[in-house]
Formats: structure tokens, C-alpha cells, sequence
């Protein structure tokens, strides 16, 4: 039960890789208090069969769009495979209208009735907004490597990208099969991948994407290749990063190449390694960060501070 000082939050299909991330940000967050933790499969083992320091004192349960009806709570957090929010959200209209609800699957992420929540990027618009989507974790990496240079992009960027597999959810397949992917790379859905679209919508401009997965189990690497309507050098393309990224925690800008190892189990993106073609209208920008955090559960945890007046990076651990 939350105290009087605390928000009450529901999560359904906590038993997810950024389900776990969330649920263990959201026991040590002093502001909110998790009431209830939605899983089918483990309905009725407590959090610490998930993952050893979640606790004994609450029990996943196995909780239908209907049961809300009956539920209390300030936000519900929905981690559910995409196509699957709907009848939640639906219900929560009904029953619960005041609450927040924030998705953290692609279902929302185009529906203008909904505050895409990328704070460093759209934080502006969040203000009273109840219904939240949370960005992808490929789209998140690309966006914040993008943002500086929209207005001088003379053509599409192209992003190289490698998750990963945890990206690849628990429903085992090739691209989280360990020994599928020893000594291997595998590239997948080429064209039309639903984080080319959702960049290329929110950016307002074109982008291709490339999305591979890799060995390791989590972060991302994205590589950014841009063509751009006038010559930058390596020093004009940092000063733009470091004045649009002033003052955010959760962007780290270096000239180095960031590295996945170096920003896996990390609260932040990362953004640097700035390279220019000698006509300084090829320039190449590098993003990394950690697809459970940044890219998911800490980003969540960013959207529900900012929804209940909280500061930004309250319960988010830096350095």
C-alpha cells in the first residue's frame, strides 16, 4: 500500500527483461509505491522469483483489462508486447480516467492524443498529459543522435544498429539464441522497421535504418552517417551537440567513440565521436546506450517523475 507522500503504480507484464529493470527503479523510487506487478506465468510467486532483491512482499498476479475496475493506483505502466495495450487502456478510460498510463510498447507511439515522452527532446510538451508513450529503444539512440542536426540534414541519415539481445525479448528465438549468435551478427527487417518509422515521424524527416543483434546481452550501438547542407567541422558538429544536450544528466558527449561496454547497465545515452569527410559534408555522429534503461525502463521512470510534478531524475542513479 503507498504511503500518504507516495503515487501508487500498477505494472502489467512485469516479467519482462525492461519489466524487471522498471520494477527494481520503481522499489527503490521514494515517491511511488508499486501496488500490484501483472504476470500470467508467474501469477502467484512473489517479485524475487523474477530477480533476487525485488522482494518478498509482493506477488505477481495474473490481472485482465477487467480486473482495473477494481484496482487503485496513480499510473498504470503497461510492458506488453505491442498489439496488446489496448483493452487495458480502454478499460483504464473507463474506470480510471484521471490516472496515468504509460505504454511502453509501439501501440501509442504515433497517436497524437498522446504525449510521446522523450524528455530531452519533447519534454516541453509533457505538461498535464496522462497518457504516455514511451520511445523505442533503437528510436532513442537514433533521435538523440539526430536531433542537433535535423535542420542541416541535406538528405535521409542512415543508421547502422546493434542491439543487444535482450532486445529480442524472452520468446526464444534465433535473434536471443546465444549460440545462434556466438561468433555472429544477424541482420533482420531490413526495411520498414517500426523504429525507422517512429524516427522518421517525430524527427519530421526521413531516416533508413539498419538494425543487427549482436552476442552481448544488452545496449546499443548506433552509427549515424549524415550528409549535410553545409561544411561542418569536428568542432562545429560537438558545439551544436553540447549546446542542444546543456545541462542534461542523461546524455554524455565525448569526442571518443562511445562503447557499449562502457554504457551497458548505465542510466544514460551517449553521443560523440564526431567524424568529417575532408568537403565536411559527410560527417558520421555515434550513439550508445543501455536498450533495458535508457532505452526503456529509465526512460519510463523520467516520464512518470515529470507526469506527477516530480524533479526529472528523482530514484534515477548517476555516474
Amino acid at each position: 500500500m503507498a504511503k500518504p507522500d507516495q503515487k501508487s503504480i500498477g505494472v502489467i507484464g512485469a516479467r519482462g527483461h525492461t519489466g524487471q529493470e522498471l520494477l527494481s527503479l520503481l522499489l527503490a523510487h521514494p515517491r511511488f509505491s508499486i501496488v500490484f506487478a501483472g504476470s500470467r506465468k508467474l501469477a502467484g510467486k512473489p517479485l524475487s522469483a523474477l530477480a533476487d532483491g525485488l522482494g518478498e512482499n509482493l506477488k505477481f498476479e495474473d490481472i485482465s483489462p477487467a480486473d482495473l475496475r477494481d484496482r487503485q493506483f496513480d499510473a498504470l505502466v503497461l510492458a506488453l508486447p505491442n498489439g496488446m495495450a489496448a483493452e487495458y487502456v480502454a478499460a483504464v478510460d473507463e474506470a480510471r480516467p484521471q490516472s496515468v498510463v504509460l505504454d511502453l510498447s509501439a501501440d501509442y507511439r504515433f497517436d497524437k492524443s498522446w504525449y510521446y515522452g522523450l524528455p530531452e527532446l519533447t519534454r516541453r510538451h509533457a505538461s498535464g498529459k496522462t497518457r504516455i508513450a514511451n520511445p523505442g529503444c533503437y528510436a532513442t539512440a537514433m533521435q538523440l543522435a539526430l536531433a542537433p542536426v535535423a535542420d542541416v540534414l541535406a538528405a535521409p541519415a542512415c543508421c547502422f544498429g546493434v542491439s543487444g539481445y535482450s532486445g529480442a525479448g524472452t520468446s526464444p528465438s534465433e535473434r536471443n539464441d546465444p549460440d545462434v549468435l556466438a561468433n555472429n551478427l544477424l541482420a533482420y527487417q531490413p526495411a520498414g522497421h517500426i523504429h525507422e518509422r517512429e524516427v522518421s515521424h517525430h524527427l519530421a524527416g526521413p531516416v533508413r535504418f539498419m538494425p543487427h543483434v549482436a552476442a552481448f546481452f544488452r545496449g546499443i550501438h548506433m552509427t549515424s552517417a549524415l550528409t549535410l547542407t553545409t561544411p561542418h567541422t569536428v568542432d562545429e558538429l560537438s558545439a551544436r551537440y553540447e549546446a542542444h544536450y546543456h545541462g542534461e544528466p542523461l546524455v554524455k558527449l565525448s569526442r571518443d567513440i562511445p562503447r557499449v561496454a562502457d554504457n551497458a547497465n548505465r542510466h544514460h545515452a551517449a553521443v560523440g565521436g564526431w567524424a568529417v569527410s575532408d568537403d565536411g559534408r559527410q560527417a558520421v555522429v555515434y550513439s550508445t546506450l543501455d536498450n533495458l534503461l535508457k532505452g526503456a525502463a529509465t526512460q519510463a521512470l523520467q516520464n512518470l517523475n515529470n507526469a506527477f510534478g516530480f524533479a526529472e531524475s528523482e530514484g534515477i542513479p548517476h555516474g
